[in-house]
This record gives structure tokens, sequence and C-alpha cells, in this order.
């Protein structure tokens, strides 16, 4: 007798649930994409007990005839595709066929439909053999009740309540967001908690992340060939905790890519606190050949066909929209500009050319680059002075003109729109570092010979690491030597750093080369270290400056890159309108 047995059907269904069944979420997710997939512009879903006891999707898409209704909780049974071509290019949300039928493996399911051939609906229990008539308007209803009756092993790993409740608000939240166009609607336990009409793009994302988000929100747009990249990203000042608020759509379907969000937070890394996480909702549009969904039973991961270029091209959009300095940006995190993602779930573009990937079009993208920082005349803050008959006129530059210095820490300025507040060490601070970083960029940083070399006091590691590392010193523009069996002398800095407290960047920049090999000082720490030189070079709180110094150091702002945020992540400059100035004297009450 041989030992290798054939599965029953149910049992091979049970297993296939464990992939797709994780939760109740995982069930209203195949169900919403079920009802989207059908044409659906309304889909109200009501739960019970979590999920557990009840999930019930009521929607009003295009309806099955009743010879459909078997077939629908039947395993690889399926409208979506045909052949493996249309595998290669799926559009539609679902396509594996498996979903119904793993789900009324593990819970009581029972479907109803109308379709507008018929004239009355039909309703198939997954317990029975047959079709029923059904009382239904048109559309369908799915109802999963019990899950997990007949597998209670399962049930004992799902949270409490209100955990698994959250998860599927969750599911509900992104799938309204890749889909504004359709009503939403969810009720737990007979309360309704969230309705969402019909919107466009920047109203349903406003009720979904919420009024905080959209303030440091950047609109972005950008195409390069078949790749387009839109919708929004916050700056720094709203950095998270966790990643609660990142949302990344690829035609319109949510996933979870480690190259995206590589991608992501690279693009940030320049801007923000290491310990915190960026916010965002993104939607990347691609020919459906150049990306695999077929990767997992959840459909949550993809796969790209040209990895390299698709990490690439979403790293320098992102930069880019990040990085516009404010001149460019209108001084608005948020603007008018709309968008509408044209892929959802259904788009469908010209081919990919496979012998021709997105590399050719992107580095066309990249090659419009970054403006690099101005030139001019500077004083010793480091920024060009302003033009003489330069006044306060409305429609002038962004951030106005000073008027007052505050503690020696903040600039205060006026602009048409009201009152600027600027911490002029953080400004001061995100220009030098986008100074050092073009200057090291473009070869060796100009440098300032000390007329008196500065002695100091050093330790035996620190004279190490300075012997060790002379090369490494002279590429980042110092020059510096032993002058004792204790001492430092310091020869040569970089010019931007002239005015800057030598002795802790000295001491900064030794510790760095004695912890870490030079190599990967200069490569991969070299921003940090940047950011570091830049920190000890601004120009210190609680130092005057003079209306033209203020006035440089804001039109410097305007045409610096990231010059909202400084290198740490913090805010450079707040807004306060004449209306919320009036509002906080009461004027006009």
């Amino acid at each position: 007798m041989g030992i290798i047995k054939q599965l029953p059907d149910l049992l091979i269904s049970q297993i296939a649930a464990g992939e797709v069944v994780e939760r109740p979420a995982s069930v209203l997710k195949e169900l919403l994409e079920n009802s989207l997939d059908a044409g659906a512009t309304r889909i109200d879903v009501q739960l019970e007990e979590g999920g557990v006891r009840l999930i019930r999707v009521t929607d009003d898409g295009g309806g099955m005839v009743p010879d459909d209704l078997p077939l629908a909780l039947a395993r690889h049974a399926t409208s979506k595709i045909a052949s493996l071509d249309d595998l290669e290019r799926v559009a539609s949300y679902g396509f594996r066929g498996e979903a119904l039928a793993s789900i009324a493996s593990v819970a009581r399911a029972t479907v109803s439909s109308r379709h507008p051939s018929q004239q009355h609906a039909w309703r198939l229990r997954s317990d029975a053999d047959s079709v029923e008539p059904a009382a239904l308007a048109g559309g369908t209803v799915i109802e999963v009740a019990d899950l997990y009756f007949n597998t209670p092993a399962r049930r004992k790993f799902l949270k409490t309540e209100a955990t698994e409740y959250a998860h599927c608000d969750e599911v509900l939240r992104r799938m309204a967001l890749a889909r504004p166009d359709v009503t939403f609607s969810i009720s737990h336990n007979g309360s309704m908690k969230r309705r969402l009409a019909s919107a466009d793009f920047h109203r349903r994302a406003r009720e979904i992340i919420g009024d905080d988000f959209f303030p440091q929100a950047r609109p972005l747009d950008e195409s390069a060939g078949p790749l387009r990249l839109s919708g929004l990203a916050a700056l720094p000042a709203y950095s998270r905790a966790g990643r609660d608020e990142q949302y990344f759509f690829v035609n319109g379907r949510f996933v979870r890519d480690k190259l995206l969000s590589h991608a992501a937070r690279q693009a940030w890394a320049d801007i923000l606190h290491g310990a915190r996480h960026p916010a965002y909702v993104l939607f990347l549009e691609l020919d459906p050949a150049g990306v695999d969904v077929n990767v997992h039973p959840a459909k949550t991961e993809v796969r790209f066909r040209d990895a390299q270029g698709i990490h690439r091209f979403i790293f320098h959009a992102l930069q880019r929209t990040l990085a516009t300095p404010l001149a460019a940006a209108g001084g608005q995190a948020t603007t008018s500009r709309t968008f509408v993602p044209t892929a959802y779930a259904t788009a469908r573009q010209t081919g990919l050319g496979v012998s021709e990937p997105a590399t050719r079009a992107y580095m066309d993208f990249v090659a419009a680059g970054f403006g690099n920082v101005p030139a001019g005349g500077e004083n010793h803050v480091g920024a060009p002075a302003p033009r003489p008959d330069e006044g306060t006129e409305a429609g002038g530059p962004l951030l106005g003109y000073a008027i007052a210095q505050l503690h020696g820490i903040y600039i205060l300025a006026q602009n048409a729109a009201g009152l600027i507040l600027v911490d002029m060490h953080a400004a001061h601070e995100r220009i030098l570092y986008e100074k050092l970083k073009t200057g090291l960029d473009a070869g060796p940083p100009a440098t300032q010979a000390l007329l008196v070399p500065l002695v100091l006091s050093a330790s035996p590691t620190e004279l190490a690491a300075v012997d060790e590392h002379a090369d490494t010193l002279l590429a980042l523009g110092f020059e510096m030597a032993a002058a004792g069996p204790r001492e430092l002398a310091v020869r040569r800095l970089p010019a931007l750093l002239a005015g800057g407290n030598v002795n802790e960047l000295v001491r900064n920049l030794l510790r760095d080369l004695a912890e870490h090999p030079a190599s990967r000082v200069v490569e991969t720490r070299r921003n940090e270290l940047l950011a570091t030189m830049a920190c000890h070079g601004a120009v210190r709180a609680h130092r005057s400056l003079g209306l033209m110094e203020m006035n440089a150091l804001l039109r410097q702002m305007e045409a610096t890159e990231r010059a909202d945020q400084c290198n740490h992540g913090r805010p450079t400059w707040v807004q306060l309108s004449m209306t919320e100035l009036d509002r906080l004297f009461m004027r006009g009450r």
C-alpha cells in the first residue's frame, strides 16, 4: 500500500485559509476587493464582535447570475483571468480564485446576488447544495458568520474584539484611500463608526488621516516614462513614532514592500531624526506587466521586474519634492494643485518594453536634477546680501523682510501674509549643510588657512586618529597634526566653518574616525558628519545680527533645498497670518 494520499477538498481549502484568512480583517479585505472588482460605487460593511461573529458586505456592483454562485465559492474559479498572459498583466484586485473558498471552509458563508438580467436575487449558503430565491434590489451581499467555528485552535490566536475591529477599520481606510470615488460605510455591533461619501482624493485623505497631516504635506506628481508617483508626502514636522501613517499603493493596490519602504526611508533620511518615521500617501503607477502581484496569497507583497529602476525613481521623486526650495514651493506645505490617481486597480497602460526598462526614462528624470545653491556676494553668515531697493510691499519675498531679533535666537520678519518667526541657528545650519554637501560632491571643499594655528589639547586616541586618517581629513577640508604629546594643531579647515566652534567640531570628527572605518565615515556616514559640521559652524544662539545679516539669511533660506527644517528634523520657520494675529487680540469681535 502507498503512503501518499490525496487530500480532501475541504482540508485543502482549510490549509489555504491559513494564508488567506489570518483574522477578520483578512476576510474583509478579500470581500472589499471583490466588490470593487464588480464595479461597486457604494459599499456598506457591518461587523459584529470585531468581525468574528459576523462580517456582512453589501455593494451595488454588477451582481451574479444563479449559475455563477456555486462557482463563487469553488476553489480556483475566477472571472478575472483565463490565461498566463492575463496573470502576468493582471490589473484587478482579485485573480487567484481561492479567497471565498478558503473563507467558506472556516466560516458559515452566504452569498446573495442579483444580476440586472434576473427578475429577482438568488442566494447560496456554503453548507447547501443549490441556490434559492432571495430578496435583493441589486448588487451583492456576502455574509461571513462564526469565523473559525470549525477550527477552534485558530480562533484562540485572535485578539480582543476592539483590536480585531481596529484591524478591520484599517483595511477599510486603505481601500477608501485607493478609491475616493466609492462611498464606504462601516458599523460595529449596530453602531455606525465611519461613513465616507464619494469625494476627490484630497477630501478623502483628509477624512482618513486627519487635519493635522495636511498643513505639513506636500503634493507630488512625478512621471518618468511608464512610471508615475503621485500623492502626499509629509515634512519632518509631522513625523511619527511608528509607521501607522504610511500608505503605499501600486496600481491602486495597498502593498507592504521592502523595496518601496527603503526608497522612501532613504528620501527622508537627510531631514528626519533616526528614531522618527515619515508619513505619506503614495501611488505608484506602472504597466501591470512590470510588477508581479502573484507573490503571496494575501496579495500585499509584490515583485518588480526593474527593481533598481523603481527604487531610484521613487527615491529621486520624493527627494526632489521634499528638497524643493521655499521660493519654488511657494511657501506652502500643501498647494491648491490636486490630482486623481489614474491607476486604481483597473488601469492598463501601454507596454513596458522589457528590452528598454524604466531605467532610461528615470535617468532623464534625475538628470533634471536639483538646483545648486545660488552663488553671489556673501557676508559672514554665508548668504548673499539683499538688494538695497527691496521693500516690504505685498507680493515680496516669501519670508519677507526682517524687522527685529528676539533674545538673540529668533528673527522676526514681515511678509505679505503676516508675521514670520525664524530659528536663526536652525536655518543657518540647514544652509551650511546643503552647501557642504554640494561642495563635497563637486570636489574637495574650499578651505581657509589659519594665520595662527589653533592648538587644542588632545588625548592619545585623538592624536592617533589624526595620524591614521590624515588623507580622509584632508578630503574633508581639515589639515591638522600633532603639536606635542598632548596637543593638536589645526592649520586649515573648510571655509564655511571658519567661524564655528572648531574645538567641538574637531573632537566629534576625530571620535567618528576612531569608532568607524574611514571609508564608512566618508561614504555611509558622510551626511551625518556634514550635519555635525554644519551644526557647529552655524551662527550660534544669542548672537546679535543686523538687519542686513538677517535679511541675507532669509534670502538664502528661500533658495536652499529642504530649508523648512534643520538637519535634525526641527522646523526652521513658522508663519502667523494676520487672521491668526487678529484672533489672538480678538480684533473684529
